[in-house]
């Protein structure tokens, strides 16, 4: 549910239509008054006024400066039950206002229920039932030998409509808060992924370009090296940037995303329009000569044939992401580490077993200085998103000395 601590304001347009056609209601539903006996017209203004407070209630945009719909809303209530209980006119008087008092406590009813913040619906919404309920009970109790039936008719009559408008606006007012809540659950997904971008394919090429800077410290560089050095350099930041870009791009035009489908190559189709580009299985031997190429580590990839049709294009991703990931540790924490096995296979089940195997050892101590806060959230992340595709994520030492990530993911 809702926790805003108003009604919604109308936009300018509705604003502009219903102050006026409030004002006009108001003057419509006074103007009778004329019409009463001289002896009646106190009791007539009474009715009028109520009338036309309810309806301007019902129809005026909320909030207005300072004053909200539950203040009103309590307020009309409270007045027509206290009207209810001392009206002192003749009993003719009530039936002529009554009908445009009860559908106006109908229309505050519904906008009290479906707008008015959690701890105010109920109380609020209550009342102003409550006075709609009762409203004939004005002209009923005071009808000369009218019995019982008819109070007990009145208020029967009455309480069947309160209850269809109550439950409506109920209705609608679960709609709007899942509705709101798909919003924040959508805001979340796009923050996560920005992250999960910014944290798999930025961090992952600034990483190595700190090792390359590193590398570049080092005396007696030939010039064919550092020539070779800084064209890396170059080509990592440039895609960096272009991650950066897509996901720029992503933001500012959520439409154009990848919509799920997958191609024969196990690629995410790309829409027209469209700034992503959505990495697999079929991407992996080229991350692997990159991450080869750079650090003095030598890395190969074993991947299956057809392996890429046995995984949709989403789980692809998360099996890259786990792979870049565990390349990144590589190079952070293992600088000792002189082979990288990649090894993508079918498993039990029509599942699809990742693994990343170093032989830098257990003792994984980092080569690049640490920043304050940094770290430990990659492989937590692609756990629960391995988790929630169905698979798991484990890591450990394994022999004769080296670490390995080991993902398995279900297939079709």
């Amino acid at each position: 549910m809702r926790t805003e601590s108003s009604s919604r304001p109308a936009g300018p347009r509705g604003a502009r239509l219903r102050r006026p056609f409030a004002v006009v209601t108001g003057l419509v539903l006074t103007a009778p008054v004329a019409l009463a006996h001289p002896g009646e017209h106190g009791p007539a203004v009474l009715l009028a006024l109520m009338a036309a407070a309810a309806a301007v209630v019902a129809v005026l945009p909320w909030p207005t400066g300072r004053v909200a719909l539950g203040a009103e809303a309590g307020a009309v209530a409270g007045a027509s039950l206290l009207l209810d209980l001392l009206y002192p006119g003749p009993h003719r008087l009530p039936a002529f206002w009554l009908p445009f008092e009860w559908l106006a406590l109908l229309g505050v009813l519904f906008r009290a229920v479906r707008r008015l913040p959690d701890r105010w619906a109920g109380p609020v919404g209550g009342a102003v039932g409550l006075a709609a309920v009762l409203l004939p009970l004005r002209f009923a109790l005071r009808t000369p030998q009218g019995g019982a039936a008819g109070p007990v008719i009145g208020v029967l009559i009455s309480l069947l409509p309160v209850l269809g408008v109550a439950g409506a606006a109920l209705y609608l007012r679960v709609l709007d808060a899942r509705r709101e809540r798909a919003v924040v659950r959508a805001r979340r997904e796009q923050r996560l992924d920005v992250a999960r971008g910014l944290h798999d394919f930025v961090a992952h090429e600034i990483t190595g370009i700190v090792l390359e800077a590193q590398a570049g410290q080092l005396p007696c560089q030939e010039p064919e090296e550092t020539a070779a050095l800084l064209r890396r350099l170059e080509e990592a930041g440039l895609r960096a940037l272009d991650s950066m870009d897509e996901m720029v791009g992503a933001l500012r035009d959520p439409q154009g995303r990848d919509d799920g489908r997958t191609g024969s190559d196990g690629q995410g189709e790309r829409s027209p329009g469209a700034t992503t580009r959505r990495l697999g299985l079929a991407d992996l031997p080229e991350l692997v000569a990159r991450f080869g190429a750079t650090g003095g580590t030598g890395a190969t990839v074993d991947l299956a044939p057809d392996t890429a049709e046995l995984l949709p294009g989403e789980t692809q991703a998360t099996a890259y992401a786990v792979v870049l990931e565990s390349l990144t540790n590589i190079r952070r924490h293992a600088p000792q580490a002189t082979e990288v096995a990649v090894r993508v296979a079918p498993g039990r089940g029509g599942a699809v077993v990742v693994t990343v195997t170093d032989n830098g050892g257990p003792a994984r101590k980092p080569l690049l200085r640490r920043r304050p806060g940094s770290g430990g959230t990659g492989l937590a992340g692609l756990a629960a998103r391995t988790a929630a595709h169905g698979g798991s994520l484990t890591t450990g030492p394994v022999e004769p000395a080296g670490w390995q990530v080991s993902c398995t993911l279900p297939g079709r």
